[in-house]
């Protein structure tokens, strides 16, 4: 017959060190959260304004190509009608 296995004994002092060291990791991935979190939070301001600047470039884009179109209708207007008075 085999003994029983007596186990592995580990004193308090070092399950309270790997506990301390433990506490102290979640301390250090919490302010890197912090940080991270505020990051994100200005990063959605950027993200916001150049939102804001693209959609005022949109509507100021729109009346260019209906002037050109007029431009080239006018010119073309201007030609035929230089070449018929002839």
């Amino acid at each position: 017959m085999t003994p029983p296995d007596p186990g592995v004994y580990i004193p308090p002092a070092q399950m309270y060190q790997e506990l301390r060291s433990l506490s102290d990791g979640v301390t250090r991935v919490e302010t890197k959260l912090d940080g991270i979190a505020q990051g994100l939070s200005e990063l959605g301001k950027d993200v916001a304004d150049h939102e804001t600047r693209l959609r005022t470039l949109e509507r100021g884009k729109w009346p260019l190509p209906t002037i050109a179109v007029l431009a080239g209708v006018a010119g073309a207007g201007t030609g035929l009608f230089s070449l018929l008075s002839r």
